[in-house]
């Protein structure tokens, strides 16, 4: 009985890392796309290297690795892999939870940064007469400059119609994630339970091989 949920629960481990494996790919290629189609760094030069597809590439890639682990170490009842899978996820998991509480404990200079880095990069977009990625962000949230349609001056671009001319694009992003806070929230602690169960899995396995005495076999 007991040899029979262990299997179940070994095989469970690894369909669920291989979805996610999967999950991770899409992520992944995703985060290529637009890396390669939507570069987004005239928006916020000095942050540049945090654009959503470095953020989404760096997530895949790491997704992918650490699905891949547990679904390797569960397949050959490795203890040493299991392990690595256990340390790993604890310790996405603490930099997640402090990443989430920093966010909440600067909100205001974090605020102030990135509405600095839009100054910046609309005056650059200003002085090199290249606004695509501002056209890009402007139609998407249907607004126009950092506050208004003032932050232009002379030369306003096309996509700033004037339905929208008097709506900021920092005002629209605030309210986009006031709004979507409580979702973001939600996916967050979803994510720690996922951890949580993948590192109960992990050390269930690792707890079983280490009494039956097959050490670290590949």
């Amino acid at each position: 009985m007991a040899q029979g949920c262990l299997k179940c629960l070994k095989y469970t481990m690894c369909f669920a890392n291989f979805l996610i494996f999967m999950s991770g790919v899409a992520v992944l290629g995703i985060g290529v796309y637009m890396t390669v189609n939507f570069k987004m760094t005239a928006l916020t030069p000095t942050l540049a290297s945090f654009n959503l597809a470095n953020m989404l590439l760096v997530s895949g890639i790491i997704v992918t690795c650490v699905s891949f682990l547990g679904f390797l170490g569960a397949l050959k009842e490795n203890r040493c892999i299991l392990l690595t899978f256990f340390l790993l996820l604890f310790i996405l998991m603490l930099v997640e939870l402090t990443a989430a509480c920093l966010l909440l404990m600067y909100e205001g200079e974090i605020g102030e940064r990135v509405k600095d880095d839009l100054t910046k990069g609309l005056e650059k977009a200003k002085g090199s007469n290249s606004t695509s990625d501002w056209d890009i962000i402007q139609k998407t949230m249907e607004c126009c400059g950092v506050n208004n349609v003032t932050d232009w001056g002379s030369v306003v671009p096309a996509s700033c119609t004037p339905d929208y001319s008097s709506q900021g694009c920092l005002a629209k992003l605030k309210n986009w994630f006031e709004e979507n806070f409580l979702t973001i929230g939600i996916s967050v602690i979803v994510l720690c339970i996922i951890e949580v169960l993948g590192m109960c899995f992990a050390m269930t396995l690792f707890c079983h091989i280490s009494r039956s005495g097959l050490g670290y076999k590949l």
